[in-house]
C-alpha cells in the first residue's frame, strides 16, 4: 500500500465518520489526542529500534507512520506537501 492511498483511506473515514473506524473514533477525540497518539507511537519506535526484533521495528514504525497520517489529514496537510518539502531539502544539499 502507498502513503498516497493509505492516506486516502484515512481521509474518508476521518470525513465519514464510520462508527466502527478507528480513525473515525480518534479524529473525534480531537487534536491533542491524535498528537498523543503520535508521540506514543514514536517512543515505541525508539524502544523497538533499541532491541533486535526487526518485525517489532517494522510493526512500530507502521503503527507510527499511520498515526502521523491521521495528523496529517486532521492538520489537512496532504501527503504531496510532505514530499515537496522533502523534494526542496534535497535539492539544497546538491
Amino acid at each position: 500500500m502507498t502513503l498516497e492511498k493509505l492516506y486516502s483511506i484515512i481521509k474518508d473515514r476521518a470525513q465519514n465518520g464510520f462508527s466502527d473506524s478507528y480513525v473515525a473514533s480518534l479524529v473525534k477525540r480531537g487534536e491533542d489526542r491524535v498528537i498523543q497518539k503520535v508521540g506514543e507511537e514514536a517512543i515505541e519506535v525508539v524502544i523497538a529500534m533499541k532491541g533486535t526484533d526487526k518485525k517489532e521495528m517494522i510493526a512500530e514504525t507502521s503503527d507510527l507512520i499511520f498515526h502521523l497520517l491521521i495528523l496529517l489529514c486532521f492538520q489537512k496537510i496532504s501527503v504531496e506537501e510532505i514530499y515537496e518539502e522533502l523534494e526542496k531539502r534535497s535539492q539544497k544539499s546538491e
